[in-house]
């Protein structure tokens, strides 16, 4: 019973290390994309210890014995990272390349 309620608290707290990452990658106002990479590196590193946290308490006193990398916190945290990378890279290569093209050609700018 406390096995069960340690896992669901863990799992939430996963989750909620995953929307930090998000949340510095994407969302953080007024600095630079390079300022943004490192603020999700450091919170990537924080989820990455709560879901291997997470993953112990998945693994513990299953039968068979799993791996940790195939517990669902763990496999969740691999998806979402790769996710974040790839849509961190593809918004830093539009806001680079496209987003000025686009405010070029406005009516108003002369």
């Amino acid at each position: 019973m406390l096995l069960d309620l340690g896992r669901v608290i863990s799992f939430l707290l996963s989750l909620l290390s995953f929307y930090a990452v998000l949340g510095a990658a994407f969302f953080a106002t007024a600095t630079t994309w390079e300022q943004r990479l490192v603020a999700a590196i450091m919170r990537v590193v924080v989820a990455a210890g709560v879901s291997c946290a997470s993953g112990m308490l998945f693994r513990y006193d299953s039968r068979p014995p799993v791996p940790l990398l195939r517990t669902l916190p763990v496999r969740l945290f691999l998806w979402t990272l790769v996710g974040v990378m790839i849509l961190f890279i593809l918004a830093w290569l539009l806001d680079t390349y496209y987003v000025p093209l686009l405010w070029r050609n406005q009516p108003w700018v002369f």
